[in-house]
């Protein structure tokens, strides 16, 4: 792409759009570590459950495909005033965005962790292996 040709509003739009809908496990971590009020969030793990018992994200809940598909298990589970954390297996894995489409349809707000657990564990973040119930 020549500068004759690179779009900088378009350019602008999407940086700007990738920074409000993406986050990265680092800062994931620091929203973890930090002092805010853990009611203004949750960290969705949208893993396999036999993927998620093995390890993941601390406090992470997980919603499995057939689980963000279930209106009534997501708002019995899920709180509609918080911003929604999703991370899946990896960079280039898709369920955090399918289920991120599902969950917007709904009402709630969500974030993509970009990285996905691969990246959570290549930089060494706490991993818990406590289910918790969704």
């Amino acid at each position: 792409m020549s500068l004759n040709t690179y779009d900088f509003d378009l350019a602008r739009r999407f940086f700007e759009d990738r920074i409000a809908f993406t986050t990265g496990t680092h800062e994931l971590s620091l929203l973890l570590d930090g002092e805010a009020d853990s009611d203004s969030y949750q960290v969705l793990d949208v893993r396999f459950p036999e993927d998620y018992a093995k390890g993941h994200v601390p406090s992470a809940i997980n919603l499995p495909m057939p689980k963000w598909e279930n209106k009534r298990h997501i708002e019995k589970h899920l709180k509609k005033d918080a911003t929604l954390y999703l991370y899946c297996y990896t960079a280039t894995c898709h369920l955090a965005a399918q289920a991120a489409l599902k969950l917007i349809s709904l009402g709630y707000r969500v974030v993509e962790v970009e990285g996905g657990w691969e990246d959570w564990v290549e930089h060494g973040f706490s991993v818990e292996t406590k289910v918790v119930e969704s």
